[in-house]
Parts: C-alpha cells; sequence; structure tokens
C-alpha cells in the first residue's frame, strides 16, 4: 500500500513546488529576462552596431561646421624646364655704344657688361606651409546625409528592441523547457519507485505461492525499462539548463532557481483583428522597416542633389620659400569663394539615382512583406493557444483518470487479483497520462509567451527602449 504516496508526489507536483514556497513564475522570469538582456553576448553586440550608428550621424552633421587643416611641403628638385633671357645680347651693344660716347668726350665708361639670364622652372629647394581653412556655404547633399543616418540609426535602436524582445521569448521558452524537464524527471522518478514497490510486492507474492515467477522478472524489466527513460529525461534536464544559462551569458552547469507555474488556464486574450491591429503598432520591426524606408527615400535625394552646385569658402595662410622664415615675402594669405558645378559625368549621377530609387522600392515591399509575416505569427500563435488551452481540460482529465484506475489496480495487486500485465499497463497509463499532463501545462505557458512576442506585449528596460 505504499504506492499512492508516491503516486501523489507524480500527480500532486504543481501543488507541493507551491507548497515549498517558491517564487511565482512571472516573477522569477522576469528576473531571469532582465539579467539576460543586460548579459547576452548578441544584444551586447548590436548595441554596439547602435553605437556605430550614433557615430556615422555625428560624421555626417560634422560636415556642416568648417574644416581646418594643416599642410606642409618640402620639395628639392633637379633639372626641369629654364627660362632663357637675353637681356645681356639686348643691351651690351647699347651700352657699348654709350660707353664709346663717353670715351670720345674723356669721361669714364661706365654702362657694364650683363650676362644673359637663365631662369630655372622649378626651384631647387621649396617650402609651403600652410593652415587651410574650408567652409560649405551651400552643399545639398549635407542635408540629406544627415537624415538618412538620422533614419539608419532609429532602424538600428530598434532592431535592438527588436533582438531584445526575441531573447525574451526565447528566455522565457528555454526556462518553460528547463522547467518541464525537471517536472518529466520526477514524474519519472515516481514511476521508479511504483515500480520498485512493485518488484517488492511481486516477489513477496512469489515467495507465497500465489503467483509465478515470470510476473516478477516482468515487473523487474518494467524498472528497468524506467530507468532508462529516467536517464534520458534527465539528459532533457540538463541541456535545457545549459542553453538557458548560454542565452544568459552564464556557466553553462549554473543552477537555475525553480517557480510555481502559474494558472495556465488563466488569461482571456483579445480578439484576433485586435490582435492583429495591436502587433503592427507595437512590432519594432515595423518601425525598423519605416525608418529604412525613410533612409532610402533620403538617399534618393542624396543621390539627386549631387547634381547641384555647391559653394564653400576657403582661407589659406602660411608662408613660402625656400626657407622656413617668416616677414615679408614669405607670409602670405588668401581668400576665396569656390563655386563648383559638375556638368557632365558620363551618367553617373543618374545611374546613382535611379539605384536609390530602386533600393527604396525596395524597402517599400520589404515592409509590406514584414507586415504580413507579423499577422501570420499573431494568427498561428493565437491559434496554438487556443488549442492547447482546449487540450490542457483533456490532459487534466486524462490523468485523474489514469491515477484512479491506478489505484484500484494497486489493491488489485496488493491482493493478488490481478495479473502483472494488468497492473503494469495502468501504471504505463498513469505515468502517460501525467507526462502528458506536464507537457501540455507548460505548452500553454509556451504559446502565451510566443503569442505576447507575436503582439509586442510586455515592457523592456528603460535602456532598450
Amino acid at each position: 500500500m505504499r504506492s499512492l504516496p508516491l503516486l501523489a508526489c507524480g500527480f500532486l507536483l504543481p501543488g507541493l513546488a507551491a507548497a515549498q514556497g517558491t517564487r511565482e513564475f512571472d516573477v522569477v522570469v522576469e528576473d531571469y529576462v532582465i539579467e539576460g538582456l543586460r548579459s547576452n553576448l548578441g544584444l551586447q553586440s548590436e548595441t554596439l552596431e547602435v553605437e556605430k550608428a550614433t557615430q556615422a550621424l555625428a560624421e555626417a552633421r560634422a560636415r556642416f561646421f568648417p574644416e581646418l587643416s594643416f599642410q606642409a611641403r618640402y620639395t628639392r628638385a633637379e633639372g626641369g624646364r629654364e627660362i632663357d633671357i637675353p637681356i645681356g645680347d639686348a643691351l651690351n651693344p647699347v651700352y657699348s655704344t654709350l660707353n664709346d660716347l663717353l670715351a670720345a668726350q674723356g669721361q669714364p665708361a661706365s654702362f657694364p657688361q650683363i650676362a644673359n639670364e637663365s631662369i630655372p622652372f622649378l626651384r631647387e629647394k621649396e617650402q609651403d606651409t600652410r593652415l587651410v581653412l574650408r567652409q560649405p556655404l551651400y552643399a545639398p547633399t549635407i542635408s540629406a546625409a544627415v537624415r538618412a543616418q538620422s533614419a539608419l540609426l532609429d532602424a538600428s535602436n530598434y532592431r535592438r528592441m527588436a533582438i531584445a524582445r526575441t531573447l525574451r521569448r526565447d528566455i522565457t521558452n528555454a526556462y518553460l523547457d528547463w522547467l518541464k524537464a525537471r517536472s518529466s524527471t520526477q514524474i519519472v522518478a515516481a514511476s521508479e519507485e511504483l515500480l520498485r514497490e512493485n518488484v517488492r510486492v511481486n516477489q513477496s507474492l512469489f515467495d507465497n505461492g500465489k503467483i509465478t515467477e515470470d510476473q516478477v522478472l516482468r515487473a523487474r524489466a518494467e524498472m528497468l525499462e524506467v530507468e532508462q527513460q529516467k536517464r534520458e529525461v534527465e539528459n532533457l534536464t540538463t541541456q535545457a539548463q545549459s542553453y538557458f544559462n548560454f542565452l544568459l551569458n552564464r556557466n553553462l552547469l549554473s543552477a537555475i532557481e525553480p517557480s510555481a507555474p502559474p494558472n495556465s488556464q488563466a488569461g482571456q486574450e483579445n480578439a484576433l483583428e485586435l490582435l492583429w491591429s495591436e502587433a503592427l503598432n507595437r512590432r519594432p520591426e515595423i518601425a525598423q522597416a519605416e525608418q529604412l524606408k525613410q533612409a532610402g527615400a533620403e538617399q534618393v535625394t542624396f543621390a539627386r542633389k549631387q547634381k547641384w552646385p555647391t559653394l564653400a569658402f576657403a582661407v589659406d595662410g602660411g608662408i613660402q620659400g625656400e626657407d622656413y622664415r617668416f616677414g615679408e615675402g614669405y607670409n602670405y594669405g588668401t581668400a576665396s569663394l569656390v563655386f563648383t558645378w559638375k556638368l557632365f559625368d558620363g551618367g553617373g549621377d543618374t545611374a546613382r539615382v535611379r539605384q536609390a530609387e530602386a533600393t527604396e522600392r525596395q524597402l517599400v515591399l520589404r515592409q509590406e512583406v514584414i507586415a504580413q509575416q507579423i499577422r501570420l505569427e499573431v494568427q498561428q500563435s493565437f491559434d496554438r493557444l487556443q488549442v492547447a488551452r482546449d487540450s490542457l481540460a483533456t490532459a487534466q482529465a486524462r490523468a485523474e483518470a489514469a491515477s484512479a484506475a491506478f489505484r484500484i489496480a494497486s489493491r488489485k495487486r496488493d491482493e493478488g487479483v490481478i495479473n502483472q500485465v494488468e497492473f503494469i499497463d495502468a501504471r504505463s497509463t498513469l505515468t502517460s497520462a501525467e507526462l502528458n499532463y506536464n507537457l501540455t501545462r507548460f505548452n500553454v505557458l509556451a504559446r502565451r509567451a510566443d503569442l505576447e512576442y507575436a503582439t509586442s506585449s510586455g515592457a523592456l528596460p528603460i535602456e532598450i527602449q
């Protein structure tokens, strides 16, 4: 008669979990979700993508401001073109005639003979050191680039939110898988204890000559089969534990806090049409696609404005010469207005505009595809949750009926009025019903988490939003 308390341990497992003072399921899961959002490596990588987009926007905005740079050049030259000036050939005959006239008057010659000049086109050594200031006055592509980068930054933020929500769902489902495997292990362990008791009772009946030895052997074979099943379920529990800790970026064998699952039948969802509307308004994937579409439109504007003229103000100041010196003959400064208008580039600008327009149309289609996918996700999650909840009552009734049948079979076995096949069949039916109820109970919670993800309900930490 020792089998009944063991049976209660398997079937009343949810009630025992609550009686042991464990925290509520939603509280424990929320704590683990917050931990995962802070430690998950994939989400940290996406945060760096947001930082990159932020700096790209800062880079685009920096083009509005003046650019100041220092430039220095030192040159050594040899050879090159020379400019010959025959100044001697031109002036020397005149100077000779003048000198002859002076000599005839008894005066000294005062006009020298001049050699021809040869001026090299390149200086043998030269330096040019300057400060260069450039300030765009009219550059229409800068504004378009800033707006495009701003939209890309917003899209990157929404992508991080989408990954965070996916991580929230995965952590919740991984925790449910661990609870489910853990509960299944306890159910199989309880079944193993029942079969050990069955072996003891049958051995006693055989010793007293009430049954034959084949029933004892059958009982032992059934117990060994359940032991093998227990090892398989324990392995599933370990795998679920490792995957859960992987999502949280923890040691794979770190302990997990158990919890008391809530009443799976509680809760009532809105109508499907309302859930569709909520999902399309909340899902970050929709906002991300909208921002990417906006960025594509700005890229079209950027490509078109590359054909427009630009105007910039430029100031150059520094020193030039063969030596590094300051002062007259070395210092210089210039101020310029630079107007640029590209008149022809072989059709390159037009090709870039058409390429950007094609990308924009592609992003519009992508947004429509994402909306359809979200509607499908919501409908599938909604239908699966309804089916899981409908199956739960049936699974519970099946488990209760199997428990009652097993209690009767246990009494008959103790009195020796039932054969071993009937008792083992009652035990197998009970274990199968308990495992099915356990699976269905956690399946409802998993489907609820899927629907929450599909409709993007549930708050995220402030730093993720």
